[in-house]
């Protein structure tokens, strides 16, 4: 069930990489307010104009056309009586050149137009309806007189350039609104980079304070949240330091006790085959509780802000050979390591411990593996990369991301006798930062890689 829950969760995150990919712009729109909200501007203004351009053409149109009538009525029965009868091209000529009017005249003895370029006037008339009746007038020999708007007059004025210059208008209002609108909403990301920031544990940077509004006391509020944080968690590490320094002393004192049980059975008689085994687990128990205290102390002496190391030039291979020789379960490892490798500025025994908690990982899952994990030093990217795999049953998707959290076992290594307690990853995670590294995890198909590149 866990299985096919990682499977769907990877499904998905799979089907929305590709949604993503398809659609950008989309994508990009619904995760940005800054976008949408200009987008409602938009509209809203656009929808406005709309709204009023109709309102006030449909309150205009009624009332001009019962003002305008009568007046255009009358105007175009004198212009009809000025043309004559038959109507006179050369007046209807002068008439149209000395109005912004069009005249097209049909009729037995006179077709004529004076505008013939206009593709309007070819097979209707420029104003249909009732316009058409009002502008169109039949002489008493049978000729059609009809008027329309002109041309000349609207070429070469100032008013050719009215719609560019509107358009230019409302790009530039846009232009000006997104601007505010990314000016109101700067605040958010730096309350985003903040919370990232805080997020990764850096609480040193809080977030600037721009402006006194509402987005203003919501910065302050998260840094003061940050801040008490932080107070918490070096509350929680000097606790924690506290306690695993106390009890560093009685658990020497009872490794001590229990290295002498033996001693004291011999002097006694006897040291029957139970007792030695019941000592060796007792010791291995102890020297478990005294590997958890080192690594809980080492972890929180890295994970602290004011953590130093101890650099020095450093023969990674060499470190490297002389932890796999140290490990009396690793003889079986493979060594890949150029041997060319410049030497690195490198804290010896952290990088020591990095290596030895990876290849106890590896080697703790490669028990049933068809060969034994491998380690690779090769030069990339400027720097050194440190690769350490094993060839076992690797890790579900779900659960690479955890691997290196603090206290985090997968569901196959539940057992405190294979298992560890889940600060191996994590302290290497730690040293990998402390040298300005990052772990790379990845399924390897089969078992486990983890690289690490290390810059100069």
């Amino acid at each position: 069930m866990r299985n096919a829950g990682y499977a769907l969760a990877a499904g998905r995150g799979d089907d929305a990489v590709k949604q993503v990919a398809r659609h950008p712009w989309r994508h990009r729109w619904r995760h940005s307010l800054r976008l949408r909200l200009i987008t409602v501007f938009v509209l809203l203004a656009l929808a406005m104009g709309v709204v009023f351009l109709g309102g006030m053409q449909r309150a205009f149109s009624t009332g001009w056309r019962d003002a305008a009538r009568p007046l255009i009525t009358d105007y175009m029965d004198r212009l009809v009586a000025d043309l004559g009868t038959p109507p006179d091209v050369g007046r209807a000529q002068a008439l149209a050149t000395r109005l912004p009017i069009a005249i097209r005249i049909a009729g037995p003895q006179v077709n004529w137009q004076s505008h013939p370029d206009r593709p309007d006037w070819r097979n209707r008339p420029v104003f249909e309806g009732r316009a058409n009746d009002w502008l169109s007038r039949s002489t008493a020999d049978g000729h059609r007189v009809s008027f329309g708007m002109g041309t000349v007059a609207w070429q070469g004025g100032p008013q050719h350039g009215i719609g560019w210059i509107t358009l230019a208008l409302l790009l530039a209002l846009i232009a000006a609104a997104y601007a505010y609108v990314r000016h109101l909403l700067r605040p958010l990301d730096d309350i985003r980079a903040g919370a990232e920031r805080f997020g990764r544990g850096v609480f040193n940077a809080p977030i600037p304070l721009r402006r006194r509004d509402e987005l203003g006391d919501l910065a302050q509020r998260i840094n003061t949240m940050a801040h008490d944080i932080e107070g918490m968690l070096d509350a929680k590490r000097g606790l924690l330091l506290a306690l695993s320094h106390e009890l560093r002393s009685p658990l020497t004192r009872a490794r001590l006790n229990a290295e002498l049980l033996p001693t004291t059975a011999e002097g006694a008689g006897a040291a029957t085959g139970g007792e030695n085994r019941e000592r060796a687990a007792l010791l291995r128990d102890l020297g478990e509780m005294r590997d958890l205290i080192s690594d809980l102390l080492e972890s929180e002496r890295l994970a602290s802000p004011h953590a130093a190391l101890q650099r020095e030039p450093t023969d990674l291979a060499a470190l490297v050979r002389e932890t796999v020789a140290d490990l009396p379960t690793a003889a079986g490892v493979v060594l890949d390591l150029d041997p060319g490798l410049p030497l690195m500025a490198l804290d010896r025994t952290r990088m020591r411990l990095l290596v030895r908690n990876l290849l106890d990982n590896a080697l703790r899952y490669s028990v049933d593996a068809g060969q034994p994990p491998r380690i690779a030093l090769y030069p990339e990217a400027g720097g050194v990369m440190l690769e350490v795999r094993d060839f076992g049953p690797g890790v579900e998707a779900g659960q690479l991301a955890r691997l290196t959290e603090p206290f985090y076992r997968t569901d196959s290594a539940r057992q405190r006798a294979t298992g560890g307690v889940g600060l191996g990853m994590y302290l290497c995670r730690l040293v990998a930062q402390a040298h300005g590294a990052q772990l790379d995890v990845r399924n390897a198909e089969p078992g486990l890689s983890v690289r690490l590149l290390l810059l100069p």
